[in-house]
Order: structure tokens, then sequence, then C-alpha cells
């Protein structure tokens, strides 16, 4: 089940919010974890018991790590984080080694691959950064084993984040109270999302689609990096959005994940808008433990490179990603060393040069074989001798112009731009209090018909 189903939306939703409201204060994490654990169920049935092992584990070794002595602390810190990483490595990475190991010792690891557990990723990140915390003394453990687990397996956020700290939620989770204004925000929010995933990200997916098709062509292969661009941040934006939208209805305020990363000055820039909580995540529990910045040049860069390695790796065992992560090490490493000060005096081409360095990189992201990934390279920069255009190429692209300038449009903060305008004008205030109420009517509803007239689209960071 994904939020952007009819099952979703029309059924499992209605009956969690009308047994969420009608219940009492003291029910109301019951409701929720009973709905989380049955969502999860409806996607991954047979990982029930390791989410909810997960959960019971970082409960109880939380506990252990508050209350121990500072000699038996770290030993309880080690073994969670030994339980926790070996769990996701099992599951996601497992098949990679031994499958590569193979390759240049054939019949010498046995192998096989294990079926990755949705949000394997997410929810282990989560409790890791729980256990961490406790560990540096920021923060206490949770009050009961079900309040973590709520925590944990909240549904909004279960599946595809955004990676959500206990800390930040730790006092809604037995004090909060839901009012009209965040229950109207989270639905407009929910709206947004919703409308960001079934008719931009799920279109653009056919578009792109419908590019593979077609002969390669130079011109070709940069509209299909747009193209896929495009749809993996409408996609994962607009779960992130209705992510904290279901959350404001509940009472939660999660941190925002996304801030228009693709109109980043630099790929720093970019870093500090796409998928906050992950970059967060690995600048907090990775990149300031092995010194940061504070250290010698070189210190530097190695930890630049081991936090992008990590992060290329956290997001699939496929050499791609990897390269896609050292591919984003260069650029931030040249940003932070040689380029520091041209950058800060010409911030108009560093811009503009950013774009097509953010397109290449969702050419590594989307491309897992290394062979047909080399091809699009080489097409791309003019290394194949393909033609610039063709007659159907162009043909197709007029018919998809509608669809790439909303894409353009909406990728950047118009629509916040808008509002600001129309609040500082008398008429603008009730133009906007009516679109505020009529708008999430409308895009519901036309999302509602491209679902029933679609096939399934499932949100592409499940695989995560």
């Amino acid at each position: 089940m994904v939020f952007s189903s009819i099952p979703f939306l029309y059924y499992f939703l209605p009956v969690v919010l009308f047994c969420y409201f009608l219940v009492p204060r003291r029910l109301k994490n019951g409701i929720l974890l009973i709905a989380s654990f049955f969502f999860y169920s409806c996607g991954e049935p047979r990982f029930v018991f390791l989410l909810f092992f997960s959960g019971v584990f970082n409960y109880w070794i939380g506990k252990k790590i508050e209350k121990g002595r500072s000699t038996f602390r770290k030993r309880w810190f080690l073994f969670s984080l030994l339980v926790n990483f070996g769990m996701l490595f099992f599951f996601k990475y497992y098949f990679f080694v031994p499958s590569n190991f193979s390759k240049i010792f054939p019949g010498v690891l046995p192998y096989f691959r294990p079926i990755l557990p949705i949000g394997i990723s997410f929810f282990t990140f989560q409790a890791v950064s729980y256990v961490t915390d406790i560990y540096r003394k920021k923060q206490t453990s949770a009050k009961t084993v079900f309040s973590f687990l709520t925590y944990l397996s909240f549904f909004p956020q279960l599946i595809a984040g955004p990676i959500v700290r206990y800390e930040t939620i730790s006092a809604e989770l037995s004090n909060r109270k839901e009012t009209i204004e965040d229950i109207s925000k989270g639905i407009r929010r929910f709206v947004v999302g919703l409308s960001k995933k079934v008719l931009l990200a799920d279109v653009l997916g056919a578009f792109s689609a419908t590019l593979k098709s077609f002969s390669p062509t130079v011109l070709g292969y940069w509209v299909q990096a747009l193209a896929n661009t495009f749809q993996l941040y409408f996609d994962f934006s607009g779960y992130s959005d209705m992510a904290i939208g279901l959350g404001l209805v509940f009472g939660f305020h999660f941190l925002e994940n996304f801030n228009y990363p693709l109109i980043a000055s630099t790929i720093t820039d970019f870093w500090r808008r796409w998928h906050i909580s992950l970059s967060s995540w690995f600048r907090d529990y990775v990149y300031i433990p092995l010194g940061g910045s504070r250290v010698k040049p070189m210190r530097h860069i190695f930890n630049i490179l081991v936090v992008w390695a990590c992060t290329g790796f956290w997001h699939g065992a496929s050499w791609n990603f990897l390269l896609w992560g050292m591919y984003f090490a260069f650029f931030l490493i040249l940003e932070k060393t040689i380029l520091a000060k041209w950058i800060s005096k010409h911030p108009k081409i560093t811009r503009i040069v950013t774009i097509p360095i953010l397109l290449v990189s969702f050419v590594l992201f989307n491309e897992t074989d290394l062979s047909k990934l080399g091809t699009i390279l080489q097409g791309m920069f003019f290394l194949d001798h393909l033609p610039f255009l063709h007659s159907e190429l162009l043909f197709y692209l007029k018919d998809a112009a509608v669809l790439l300038f909303f894409s353009c449009l909406f990728a950047t903060p118009i629509v916040p731009f808008v509002k600001k305008w129309l609040s500082k004008r008398k008429m603008g205030l009730s133009i906007l209090s009516v679109l505020e109420v009529v708008f999430p009517f409308v895009f519901f509803f036309l999302s509602t018909m491209y679902l029933i007239d679609s096939t399934f689209q499932p949100f592409l960071y499940f695989r995560f």
C-alpha cells in the first residue's frame, strides 16, 4: 500500500483518522501503532517481525546505555551498532560483497540474494540516531516500549522518510495537541505532495520511458536526464510533503526534507536543500565525529570521501551508487578547496554550471548497468558520433513542452512567491483564502482521476 493509491486514500486513511479522533487521548498512540504495523504488513508481511524486533531491541539497548556505568555504556552502544548495521548489511549488502568477490575467485564464497525489507535504511538510521543521542547524553530514552515503537514505525514516514530523529518528536509522543490550523495545513501539504507524485512524477516517468524507445541522440540523452531528475525530485519531495502533512494532521511537526534543491547555486548548496534529513544525519553521525573540516586539509578530503562513499552505498548495493557518491565528493572537495574564493565572486556562473552537473549526477543515480551508463555518458558528451537531434524526437518534445515547462516552474519557489505577493494586498488576501480552500479539492480530484486511469507507480525511494 502506498500513499498514492485508492486503497490508502479511500479506505485505510479514513478509517485511521476516524478511529484516531474518536478515541481518548491516552489511546491515540495505540491507534497509530496498530495502523503503522498494519500499513507495513500490507507491503512486507514477512518482515513485520524485523520492524518489531528493531523497535524492542533499540528501546532495550537505549535503557541499558542510559543507566549503565561508563565502561558498560560504550560496550552496549557498540553492540547496538553491530546489531543495527549487521541487519542492514545482511539484507541490503550481503549479496553485493560475495557476488563481486566471486567474479575474481569463482566458487570460493557461496551467496544468495536476501529479499530487501521496505524502508529498512530509514528505520535503521532512525534507531541508530536514537541510541547514539542517548550515548552522547543529548536526550533521554523513551518512557515506554510502546512509545518508541510508535516513533519507529509511524506510517507517514516509515517507508521512505524523512529520517525523523527521536528528539524532534519525543515531547509530542506523550503530549501533543491537534489543532484545526495544523490539520488544514497538513491536508493542503498532503495534497501538494500527492499532486507532485501523481500529476508530475508519474507522468515524467512515462515520458522518460518513451524517450528510451527513440533512436539515441545527444539532445535526447540530455532531455531524458532532465526528465529523470524532475521525476525523482517530484517523487521523493512529494512523498516527504505527504509525510509532513500527515504528521501535522496527527499533531506531529517533522522537519523539512527539501528546499527547492534544483535552484541550488553550488553542489554544496544543493546538499543543504536535497534530502536534508539524510545529509544532516551523515553530517552529525559520521562527518563531525571524523573531525569534519576542523582538521588538516588531507584529512578533510578523506572525511568527505568517507561520508560520500557511505552516502552512495546507503542508496543501494550497486557500483553506480558508489560512483554517484564519489562524483559528488569530487565536486564538493573542488568547491571547498580550489574554487572556494572563485565561487563567492561568480555566483551567477556557478548557478548555471551546477545544472548540468546535477543532470549528470542523476544519470549515474538511475542507471545501475555500468556498460549502459558508459554509453549514455559518451552520447551526452558527443563521444559516440550520435546526431544531435532527429525529427521524431523534435516532434515529441513539442508535445511534452507543457509538461517540462510546469516541471521547471514547480521546481522553483513560485508558489510561496505568489502567496507572499497576494498576502501583501487587501484583495489578495481574499483571493488567497479562497484558493487555499479550492485548490486542495481540485488537485485531489484530479489526482484521484489519474490514479483510477493509470497503472501502479511505486515511490522510487521505497527501494532504499
